[in-house]
């Protein structure tokens, strides 16, 4: 099978993470994997790493051009799939796809959980101009039925899935190491992010929550892994409320698995858009105690896992009060990761369930 991913998204996230890991995967079952995308885009940059083919693509905007290009690129590639990420991109495939013979079946993977709007053209696009729709979590495949946007039939919840040999229980090879660059010694706590630094992601409530509590717990430390269009105003917002000093970004890091190793608490106060976010499942890999809202499919992520806090989004007092019941280090463990919670985020399962969807469509649309 021949799978063309489609993403139009320049930045790094989650979503990007998603569509490359599960393309490695499918990869390794003998499937062909390419993705179109823009050459600037950080998701075709980073394709090689995973074993990915990038085929550059502008796909700036809904415009002629880009519909044409696709177009030009379909019927050359001849893909049996075209798996489409974002909005700009299943827009340009399914208008592309009205411009060729042999058309192939389209797969609309909705990441995030923003609203979507019911207009006629947005309907058009979700019933017809694909033949399925996945979602990262079943809150946002009730919310697209519910909107009349596709029918529970063709409608799948496909949670998003790590590899838990790469988060799972290591030698903690790099905690002292990233201790020494923190300047935290071994009684410090050190609460954590590993995040886009978006608005939504609450970032400006977190660190506003480790300026309530950062008296009380003298040695903590916050430390926020990721960058984005919020990084400077975070910055100063750590300034403004004094704890400059303590708050440490470390920005996009390739790989994130260091910092686990050096956090006691995971944080994770987004409060929008949320889908199942890949920072979560990698703490809970990890074994972390996780403080977290229900933006999402959040809660569906942490269910059956004991160590996760949820609280309400943008109430910083509410977060504070939950990161201070950490305050003292000693009581703070690293927990086994319980068996159905193992069997439930492993990318195998992923790649199981997407696998399934294509070939289904493929059978469908024979």
């Amino acid at each position: 099978m021949l799978i063309a991913h489609t993403e139009s998204s320049h930045g790094w996230g989650g979503q990007e993470i998603r569509i490359l890991t599960e393309s490695k995967m499918l990869i390794s079952r003998g499937h062909r994997i390419i993705l179109l995308a823009d050459p600037d885009s950080l998701i075709a940059q980073r394709a090689e790493l995973y074993g990915v083919r990038v085929h550059p693509l502008r796909l700036e905007k809904k415009r002629l051009r880009e519909v044409f290009a696709m177009r030009k690129a379909l019927h050359s590639l001849k893909p049996d799939i075209v798996s489409t990420h974002s909005s700009t991109d299943h827009w340009v495939t399914a208008l592309a796809r009205l411009l060729i013979s042999s058309k192939p079946a389209i797969v609309r993977t909705r990441h995030i959980s923003a609203p979507v709007s019911s207009n006629l053209a947005t309907r058009w696009l979700y019933r017809t101009g694909c033949e399925a729709v996945v979602t990262t979590g079943e809150s946002i495949r009730q919310h697209l039925i519910e909107s009349g946007l596709t029918d529970s039939h063709k409608a799948r919840s496909v949670p998003t899935g790590i590899d838990l040999e790469d988060f799972g229980p290591r030698a903690r090879q790099a905690h002292g190491h990233i201790r020494a660059q923190l300047k935290a010694n071994e009684a410090a706590m050190i609460f954590g992010n590993v995040a886009t630094l978006r608005s939504w992601k609450g970032h400006h409530d977190l660190i506003s929550a480790f300026a309530q509590i950062s008296a009380d717990v003298p040695q903590s430390r916050l430390l926020i892994v990721g960058d984005g269009p919020q990084a400077e105003s975070l910055r100063d917002l750590s300034k403004q409320l004094g704890v400059g000093n303590r708050v440490i970004f470390v920005g996009h890091q390739q790989d994130v698995r260091q910092y686990f190793d050096a956090i006691d608490v995971f944080v994770f106060p987004s409060y929008a858009n949320e889908g199942v976010p890949q920072a979560i499942l990698q703490a809970m890999a990890c074994g972390l105690p996780i403080i977290t809202t229900a933006a999402g499919s959040i809660e569906e992520a942490v269910s059956d896992y004991p160590a996760a806090t949820i609280v309400r989004p943008q109430r910083v007092d509410e977060l504070a009060r939950a990161m201070f019941q950490f305050e003292d280090r000693r009581l703070v463990q690293r927990i086994s990761l319980p068996k159905s919670v193992q069997e439930r985020i492993n990318i195998t399962l992923m790649a199981d369930k997407m696998e399934r969807v294509y070939q289904e469509v493929l059978t469908r649309s024979s």
